[in-house]
């Protein structure tokens, strides 16, 4: 595995019901949005990749637990890999067990062209509700607005809002924070009052439609770095226009 920059993607959708094909569906997705990505391996015990003929018979029978292990494209120096994961009720929004898609691939040109695309194939054949796609270094300074920590009072770095526990939010279309691509089903945009033509021209301007109705909506032109002013302001600006992220206003 290479140190090169990398890009996250992160969904939340209602829970799977036993063998569920949104597994199937997430990774059909995925490999649509970015030409030539095959994700037709599994890894060993050992971070080995090992060549799956039957993938998607392998991934329906592999659910357990409410996810399912993870697939890559089996290329250790250009890795990219897709796995989901049960979220409990006891620590996700409305008391409401999740179903998480993970993802991770390299920040390179191919990835940035693609990356909305991604978002919206992952989050889409998921059914999620919501989702982001963020570097993953811009990730980091995110999560540490998640309040409190265990360690005590929150602590956001570069002056970012708080954002409450995700069990502390009271339904689950509503996203626990923002990324530099969002995905916004059409219930999650309801509940967050997107758009507002008389106030969201700027984010329209990089806004796309998904077959669905919701939207996948970009902060930046490039990729969120929050050592750019211009990135830091551009996060902090959607943070004020949507006080509903993260549970910091009621309805």
């Amino acid at each position: 595995m290479t140190t090169r920059k990398r890009l996250a993607v992160l969904v939340y959708a209602p829970a799977l019901t036993g063998k569920d094909r949104r597994t199937i569906d997430s990774v059909h997705g995925m490999e649509r949005a970015l030409p030539g990505l095959r994700l037709e391996w599994r890894l060993s015990k050992g971070g080995r990749p090992i060549a799956l003929p039957q993938r998607d018979a392998w991934l329906i029978e592999s659910v357990e637990d409410g996810g399912f292990p993870i697939v890559c494209n089996g290329d250790q120096s250009y890795p990219v890999t897709v796995w989901g994961r049960e979220r409990d009720g006891l620590f996700s929004a409305g008391g409401q067990a999740q179903f998480e898609v993970h993802a991770k691939l390299p920040l390179d040109e191919p990835v940035i062209a693609s990356a909305a695309a991604v978002l919206e194939g992952v989050a889409e054949g998921a059914r999620a509700l919501w989702g982001r796609a963020t570097p993953y270094d811009a990730a980091v300074d995110i999560a540490y607005q998640t309040a409190p920590t265990l360690d005590g009072p929150p602590s956001p770095r570069r002056g970012l809002p708080a954002l409450k526990l995700f069990e502390h939010i009271r339904a689950p279309e509503i996203p626990y924070y923002l990324g530099w691509l969002n995905y916004w089903s059409a219930a999650a945009a309801q509940a967050i009052g997107f758009p507002d033509p008389s106030r969201d021209a700027d984010l329209l301007s990089r806004a796309r439609r998904t077959e669905t109705g919701g939207w996948v909506v970009q902060l930046t032109d490039t990729p969120l770095d929050l050592d750019n002013p211009a990135h830091l302001d551009a996060l902090k600006r959607a943070y004020e226009r949507f006080p509903e992220i993260g549970g910091r206003s009621a309805p």
